[in-house]
């Protein structure tokens, strides 16, 4: 059986409410649609046990968190939808009290934000991996990891990149140096993993290669449309954002793997997960389907269309056959 919940993750929980209150925002908790097993199977002895489910409050994760949560009630156990928790931290300190029992995170964040490392793993299964191992003495164990990959990217608008043949940042190289500018954030541009170092990376001089005046600073919602408008060839996007489709953006492939991989992966309490392992075979289906084109999609639904999360996660559930309708 699981230990019993301290009584400060409660208090945490009850502040994080308080915030979404203050904020003017509700809860995630208002609506779920009702849905009943599809290739999702009920569990084994999970009839009246609950799982608690969070999220962070921003679109991709209001939808993965949906996801988890359909997932979870399809295979016969009790919700209590805790989507919504505004930031990473609140999260994170949920499921280490024991407050939350499911969570879809990102091997980078954990990495370097909650694990405290100074460099993140560029390969994908070894930054999983690394994670996993290290998690597991804090009480919380990693599913498969979904092919989503929630990193930074280099993206510029398709008819360029197609004129240019442009398919990886190494391909920048080969333009003229006039022809190389660039949109970031001014986080990006002055952060040790950041715009220097990548394009140092992929051989490219800051100043005598890529000139201070082809680079702009930009907020990060200016960058998809100033990337699109052509201000400039390349721009500093987060590369399952659903501005990428939504505006006929490339996302360049990042062939010599600069930047850390940030695939999602449900996280579970671990007594959680002793008592119920087949929990674990639940959502990896899921995360198998989860690509990047994918949660592009589901993401442009909302932040572009104005959708609700739970209703667009509940149409791509039914549509890969995990749940049908009630």
């Amino acid at each position: 059986m699981r230990t019993p919940r301290p009584a400060g993750a409660a208090l945490l929980l009850s502040g994080a409410a308080l915030l979404l209150a203050g904020c003017g925002l509700e809860p995630s908790t208002a609506y779920v649609p009702a849905a009943e097993p599809g290739s999702i199977q009920p569990v084994e002895g999970a009839e009246g046990t609950e799982v608690k489910v969070t999220s962070k409050n921003f679109t991709e994760q209001l939808i993965l968190g949906k996801i988890a949560v359909l997932a979870v009630e399809a295979a016969g156990f009790e919700t209590e939808d805790l989507t919504n928790v505004p930031g990473s931290q609140p999260v994170r300190e949920l499921m280490l009290s024991g407050d939350a029992d499911l969570t879809l995170e990102y091997t980078g964040t954990a990495w370097l934000t909650y694990l405290g490392h100074e460099q993140g793993i560029p390969d994908q299964q070894e930054q999983w991996q690394a994670v996993h191992d290290e998690d597991l003495g804090n009480g919380l164990t990693w599913g498969a990891p979904a092919a989503l990959n929630n990193t930074y990217a280099m993206a510029v608008r398709t008819e360029y990149a197609e004129a240019n043949g442009l398919e990886t940042v190494s391909d920048i190289a080969e333009l003229p140096v006039a022809e190389r500018t660039f949109c970031v954030e001014a986080e990006f541009n002055s952060r040790s993993d950041g715009l220097t170092p990548l394009l140092a990376h992929y051989g490219l001089d800051r100043g005598s290669e890529v000139p201070e005046d082809n680079i702009g600073i930009y907020d990060t919602g200016a960058i998809y449309s100033a990337t699109d408008s052509g201000e400039c060839n390349f721009g500093e996007v987060f590369s399952t954002d659903g501005r990428i489709p939504a505006l006929d953006l490339t996302v360049l492939e990042d062939d010599r793997q600069f930047f850390p991989a940030y695939n999602a992966a449900p996280v579970f309490n671990t007594e959680l997960l002793q008592e119920f392992p087949a929990l674990e075979e639940v959502l990896e289906p899921i995360s198998q389907a989860l690509t990047d084109d994918v949660m592009q999609e589901l993401n442009r639904q909302v932040d572009v269309e104005g959708r609700d999360p739970a209703d667009v996660a509940y149409e791509w559930m039914l549509s890969e056959g995990f749940i049908v309708e009630a």
